[in-house]
């Protein structure tokens, strides 16, 4: 790509070689576009020894680089990084290099920033992303302790949310009242993290192929045809139900390794969003009342808003058919 101040772009380049070849003086062409003789001769012979390809701006990278760091240093900074996690101002006085110097190997090999690094193996995670929408969905399960009536101890002095909880349910054990807990279901389209969520009470086959099913019907409403379809290991997604579902419906199932939690990413980021934004984001009085508000934050994710990974724009944006108006 031309530098934003270049006189000249590919598509000027050969406007440039055209009315050369239409026999005009180099001299009065160049005068026309405003550049140089000396630039519109270096193009002409770039394209005559060339061709089409010579118009195009060649890497400014030298073709020797005689004082960089010796390969053998560099593979010591990366094992530093990898099997230490070290910053450059560590590294540096281990290795006798100055710390911008490592800084400039580490930017080189794609781990100047932790976050980037799978940290039991100190590997570079692979960050990717699918073409289209419903190329693959991502499935996972959240479990969240339930809210007594009248409000647990995130809102009240922990006395009278016990005497919350033990009126709430006369379920005990061991003497203590057992509020339970919800489990929340959640679906995210990869190329658009377009989500659909669903608070249910368990996690058990028939409930996760249940909301597969509504969640599937969510997809289909903003037109996207789903292919693939990416969960963990639990035992609700290794059922045959859920798999027949799935087949059904010409959808290929696709499981994560086991205790590799990062290939199915982006459910668990939203299950963090979901905390943060959602479950955790305001006292709530009740559990009804916190489930009736997922409804509003999950309209506000999908067309409000903005999400860093799409730069800046809401998952609606990368829908084919937001609105429904095309069959």
């Amino acid at each position: 790509m031309s530098h934003p101040h270049a006189r000249l772009t590919v598509h000027g380049r050969r406007l440039l070689i055209d009315r050369v070849r239409a026999g005009r003086p180099v001299a009065h062409v160049a005068d026309e576009m405003g550049i140089s003789r000396t630039t519109a001769h270096k193009w002409v012979r770039r394209w005559r020894a060339e061709g089409g390809a010579g118009l195009y701006d060649r890497t400014s990278r030298p073709r020797t680089t005689p004082h960089r760091t010796p390969a053998d240093v560099e593979e010591q900074v990366c094992a530093l990084r990898r099997e230490r996690k070290l910053g450059p101002a560590r590294i540096g006085p281990i290795l006798g290099i100055p710390a911008s110097t490592v800084h400039r190997v580490l930017t080189r090999h794609g781990l100047n920033r932790l976050r980037w690094m799978d940290r039991p193996t100190g590997q570079v995670i692979r960050r990717y992303e699918r073409e289209r929408p419903g190329e693959l969905v991502h499935v996972d399960i959240k479990k969240l302790g339930n809210i007594p009536d009248g409000g647990g101890h995130r809102i009240m002095p922990r006395q009278q949310a016990l005497a919350n909880r033990q009126a709430t349910t006369g379920v005990r054990k061991g003497g203590s009242p057992v509020i339970g807990h919800s489990f929340i279901h959640t679906a995210i389209d990869d190329h658009s993290r377009l989500a659909y969520s669903e608070v249910l009470t368990n996690e058990r086959k028939e409930t996760a192929t249940a909301f597969w099913r509504r969640a599937n019907a969510f997809f289909k409403a903003h037109g996207i045809t789903v292919e693939r379809v990416l969960t963990d290991n639990g035992s609700c997604y290794r059922s045959r139900l859920f798999g027949q579902t799935l087949s059904a419906a010409g959808i290929v199932h696709k499981r994560t390794q086991p205790y590799r939690p990062q290939t199915n990413g982006k459910v668990e980021r939203l299950n963090r969003t979901l905390l943060d934004e959602w479950a955790y984001a305001r006292p709530y009085s009740s559990n009804s009342e916190r489930t009736n508000a997922l409804a509003d934050f999950l309209h506000t994710y999908n067309h409000h808003r903005c999400h860093t990974a799409l730069d800046g724009q809401p998952p609606i944006s990368r829908v084919n058919n937001p609105a429904g108006q095309y069959n």
